[in-house]
């Protein structure tokens, strides 16, 4: 039970610091409030690889829980108690930021939703190959083998900065599910309209690069 609270509680502080950051600098198209923001989910990320990752491995979304799961690295049940606490801190974290923003009485996204101006299957494939790509530095960096050892946190919050850096002009960024879905209920209007792209595109995303991972690299751990 343990590794489940921490999964949630790290999610929480993910969707809490990163999408709050990004409604804190209004995040758009200066370069600034998207610098600011994609370090703040990079850093993060960082920050709990560092606080549970001992714990429960920090997955914090539900995309590398699934790429960990095709790679055989957790349980079936694991996988999905993971995905559903995940999925219960992005509420979490979504329902503080949206109380503190409400109380000051903030116009506009409230919550750091997603939503892709050019629609939501053009969102849908930006996130499948920003998910691949970032879903593998995970799998490559944790390998009990190959990987980067005590590193890894650092790599895995390195490469979300840059992803975000890439992504957040198009779509926001997601790369997890449960980053977007908790937000754009509490948000509304067009991110709950175009959700389900954040949810499609990051799990693709995490199968194409579980299958990468097995074909160049993955070692199934032995039980």
């Amino acid at each position: 039970m343990k590794k489940y609270l921490a999964e949630m509680f790290g999610t929480m502080v993910l969707v809490l610091l990163g999408c709050g950051t990004a409604v804190s600098l209004n995040c758009g198209i200066d370069p600034a409030s998207v610098i600011g923001t994609a370090c703040a989910f990079g850093l993060a990320v960082v920050a709990m690889a560092y606080t549970i990752g001992n714990i429960s491995g920090c997955h914090i979304n539900p995309a590398i829980t699934l790429g960990c799961w095709i790679a055989k690295r957790i349980s079936g049940k694991d996988a999905i108690m993971y995905m559903v606490f995940q999925c219960i801190g992005a509420f979490i974290g979504s329902a503080i930021l949206y109380l503190m923003v409400s109380m000051l009485g903030a116009e506009g996204t409230t919550t750091g939703a997603n939503v892709c101006s050019e629609g939501p299957v053009t969102g849908m494939v930006i996130e499948i190959f920003l998910t691949c790509v970032f879903v593998l530095v995970v799998l490559g960096t944790t390998d009990s083998k190959k990987g980067a050892g005590n590193l890894a946190g650092l790599a895995i919050g390195i490469s979300l900065i840059v992803v975000h850096l890439v992504g957040i002009h198009y779509t926001g960024t997601s790369v997890n599910p449960a980053r977007s879905l908790a937000p754009a209920v509490f948000e509304g209007g067009e991110a709950l309209k175009q959700v389900w792209a954040y949810i499609v595109g990051p799990f693709i995303g995490a199968v194409l690069a579980a299958i990468i991972w097995c074909l160049i690299g993955n070692e199934p751990a032995k039980k």
